[in-house]
């Protein structure tokens, strides 16, 4: 698998979701460069800002068998990964899998469920097993997980634990689209109010699992070289030494900017990394893994403002 057709499947999978969701290719950049690596992507925004139709379309252009959870307050651990259930015919206990068992696994509103259901995805996220009383199953190399969570309620939601933030590559923050995308949205969807599907507009399968499987070998060749080694290790461990952050990002975070950046290189064509591509990814790579001090949050800093303090501070290599 050579940089070209890693660029015209970018751009493939780009165009089957323009199909559909206007304004996000960051959106999608950022979930191929998750897949790619390995990773996880945390979406945050508003309601009806597509992002369950924007993670339904990547999974339709990559040929990925789609899952969804809706998750509610009642939801117990069982209701994901699945149970045994007793088959008086076979005199047996048979394996009734959750919906978790998929590819790409969108955890809609994940925020919504207590923490001991939330923490059922946790062994699935950093092994890409399920352990079931007692046996693993594999889930595959190709599980993604894409959670949502709607930032602006409170009552009724339950905060993502650290070690569960920690399992995500990236929190992708959807903000509202401009004039004239929000335009071109009521001009192609304004017809109808129930959320379109897919198969009204011609998304078409353009990956296949050989394919994406080549991908992630080439991927895994990308330089990056020693002085972008130091410039990553350097903005991360800067993460624990700034005075507006009391807990900064762990050693996970070094290695998944350093894989993340490979993918991200040869999505945009290029076998080498930059530091332009670390400078981009830091950010929603890092924003969910510091805790702010009590002094910044009263004095209204974002981790967003200290991720990019902490980037303009640490010299980059030429």
């Amino acid at each position: 698998m050579d940089l070209d057709q890693i660029g015209a499947m970018t751009e493939g999978v780009r165009g089957e979701v323009r199909k559909v969701v206007i304004g996000q290719d960051t959106i999608v950049d950022l979930l191929l460069t998750s897949l790619l690596c390995g990773g996880h992507l945390l979406i945050e925004g508003a309601p009806g800002t597509a992002k369950t139709l924007l993670t339904q379309a990547f999974a339709a252009s990559l040929s990925l068998r789609f899952g969804r959870i809706q998750f509610t307050p009642d939801m117990m651990p069982g209701d994901i990964l699945g149970t045994n259930l007793f088959n008086f015919q076979t005199n047996s206990f048979v394996l009734t899998k959750g919906p978790i068992f998929t590819q790409a696994l969108l955890a809609d509103e994940i925020n919504r469920t207590p923490p001991k259901t939330q923490a059922a995805l946790l062994q699935a996220m950093n092994e890409r097993i399920v352990t079931i009383d007692g046996k693993d199953y594999p889930l595959g190399d190709e599980f993604m997980v894409a959670a949502t969570q709607n930032p602006i309620e409170q009552q009724g939601t339950y905060p993502l634990p650290e070690a569960q933030l920690d399992r995500f590559m990236f929190k992708a923050v959807i903000d509202y689209p401009s004039r004239d995308e929000e335009r071109a949205i009521v001009e192609r969807h304004g017809h109808r109010s129930a959320m379109p599907r897919l198969a009204d507009f011609g998304v078409n399968a353009i990956v296949t699992p050989e394919m994406l499987a080549g991908i992630r070998l080439a991927v895994e060749q990308i330089r990056l070289s020693d002085v972008l080694i130091d410039y990553i290790v350097d903005v991360v461990r800067a993460t624990r030494q700034h005075r507006s952050i009391e807990t900064g990002a762990s050693p996970r975070a070094a290695n998944m900017l350093a894989a993340s950046t490979r993918a991200y290189a040869a999505i945009h064509g290029r076998d080498f990394v930059i530091p332009d591509d670390i400078k981009t990814l830091a950010v929603p790579l890092l924003r969910h893994r510091l805790f702010l001090s009590p002094g910044a949050e009263i004095e209204g800093v974002s981790a967003d403002r200290v991720i990019r303090d902490i980037l303009d501070q640490t010299a980059a290599p030429r």
